[in-house]
């Protein structure tokens, strides 16, 4: 199942060309993965105080494909691509209409608030597929 993600581009998340300034995709994906885990039902803070667990980047692979541009209506897709006990790794695109701009390949991690690799909770994992 592919999540949907709305975004505009704003003044702020451009260079002085009026392109999307490399770095900002990278917000717009995090924007978009967390409306992705809350749509399907897992509260993150709860999860920190009920459980301990919190999420973190361990890895992306990122290809800039075309610029996005001041004013462009944008749309994050994200995607699971697999899933390990404490692991999830998702794609990411960013579109303009059906034109991919930017595409990423996100690896999370569960940890413990101390930062030691965590387990999934089993009713996480059960939401996620």
């Amino acid at each position: 199942m592919t999540h949907t993600f709305p975004v505009h581009v704003y003044y702020e998340d451009t260079d002085l060309a009026g392109i999307v300034y490399y770095a900002n995709y990278l917000k717009f994906i995090e924007r978009a993965r967390t409306e992705w885990v809350r749509d399907l039902g897992i509260d993150q803070v709860k999860l920190k105080e009920e459980d301990g667990i919190v999420f973190a980047v361990r890895r992306v692979e990122a290809d800039y494909l075309a610029p996005a541009k001041f004013d462009d209506d944008l749309t994050v897709e994200t995607a699971l691509e697999t899933m390990t006990g404490a692991r999830i790794v998702m794609t990411q695109v960013v579109k303009r209409g059906g034109d991919v701009l930017f595409s990423a390949q996100v690896t999370i991690v569960a940890l413990t608030a101390t930062g030691h690799p965590a387990r999934l909770p089993a009713n996480l994992r059960r939401n996620l597929h």
